[in-house]
């Protein structure tokens, strides 16, 4: 092979090295790394060791060695028993393989130990834990999987398309924290051409919120059916969920009646952040009233109460993800920003672009902390 040819090779082997290396480390960002080491670690350790009964040690080896305890601990009994086993034995090979630890007897009597590296030892702890860890990755795929059938299902929940409502319009939104998120809206035309719309947060986020999501979802459809009244609609869902969980499966909500041709809107709030509603004249004002979310105790009571909403006005719905969302200083992009955005002139496709570019920027990078809804509706100045 001549140089010409032994250079062509050497820019091959580069090049394909090159591209495996950029493959490899696809999306990688310096403040996924940061991550990795700064709340993901802290959040490991907090899953390991929060079943640990023992106080830990103020300081010193002690404490060291306390914490070295329960991460083991904590690593083993998340794992099946036939998994356990394996890690356990893969530590050993681990230790074995560091401290290979030989004991002579001379013949004269004297006894020779020494330490040193085994190879052969630490082969088999690696080859152990990856195996290991291909195991845990597999079952992790199908649960993600999984989450994949459950998020496609819950997106056919929520309202792909708005109604044709005359005189209104309407923009929507929602985001996840996880694969399947717990909040919920919805917005259908009743056949008396009134407009059922309701905003729903359950507790929590993950599956067990998307579950408790789903419910409500079925709940509300038999409700609007029944009575679309709000006091009636709310004291239905309430029933079924103090039936179907306990006291943390709760669900706040706001739920209310349109009637198009004059504006006129019945609500009732459980629990819920109070929507904002913009009068044409720059005004703000707050629907509901306290009380407690949903699913606490079958004995609660709803009021409804009433108001109009003229030609130019406009009402912001949300879940409490918007304004508690965090930046990476941990401060909350705020319900006073939040009425200061709505406050600012626009249609509602306007406010929900700028409440929402406003929310993206005070995040930045920081991952969402919890699931959020934001639904704008506005009622045209030209409509009678």
């Amino acid at each position: 092979m001549n140089a010409r040819q032994t250079a062509a090779s050497a820019r091959n082997l580069f090049g394909a090295c090159d591209r495996f290396v950029r493959d490899y480390t696809a999306g990688l960002r310096t403040q996924d790394l940061r991550r990795l080491f700064d709340r993901d670690a802290a959040e490991a350790y907090g899953v390991l060791t929060r079943d640990a009964a023992q106080p830990e040690p103020a300081a010193g080896f002690r404490r060291f060695w306390h914490r070295v305890r329960i991460v083991f601990l904590g690593l083993s009994y998340k794992l099946t028993p036939a998994r356990r086993l394996l890690f356990a034995a893969a530590m050993l090979a681990f230790v074995l393989g560091v401290f290979d630890l030989r004991i002579l007897v001379e013949k004269s009597g004297r006894v020779d130990v020494s330490f040193g590296l085994s190879s052969i030892w630490l082969i088999l702890s690696v080859a152990a834990m990856v195996f290991l860890l291909a195991l845990e990755l597999v079952d992790r795929i199908r649960v993600r999987d999984e989450l994949e059938v459950a998020r496609e299902l819950q997106a056919d929940l929520l309202p792909r398309s708005v109604p044709d409502l005359p005189g209104f319009h309407i923009s929507h939104s929602y985001r996840t924290a996880n694969e399947v998120g717990g909040d919920y809206y919805d917005f259908s035309v009743l056949p008396d051409g009134r407009l059922a719309l309701m905003v729903g947060d359950a507790s929590g986020h993950g599956m067990a919120a998307g579950l408790l999501m789903a419910i409500a979802n079925a709940t509300l459809g038999l409700a609007v059916d029944l009575d679309p009244s709000p006091p009636e609609v709310l004291r239905l869902l309430n029933r079924t969920l103090c039936r179907t969980g306990d006291t943390r499966a709760f669900m706040s909500i706001f739920y209310a009646l349109l009637e198009p041709r004059t504006g006129a809107l019945e609500y009732a709030c459980a629990g819920h952040p109070f929507p904002v509603l913009r009068r044409f004249d720059g005004a703000i004002e707050e629907l509901g009233e306290g009380g407690l979310p949903l699913g606490f105790r079958p004995e609660l009571t709803f009021n409804s109460r009433s108001v109009v909403i003229e030609p130019g006005d406009v009402l912001v719905l949300y879940s409490d993800g918007l304004p508690e969302g965090i930046d990476a200083a941990g401060d909350t992009f705020g319900y006073e920003r939040l009425r200061d955005l709505v406050a600012q002139p626009g249609t509602p496709q306007a406010i929900h672009e700028r409440i929402l570019n406003a929310f993206d920027q005070h995040r930045g990078e920081q991952p969402l902390g919890d699931d959020f809804s934001l639904v704008v509706l506005g009622r045209d100045l030209a409509s009678t």
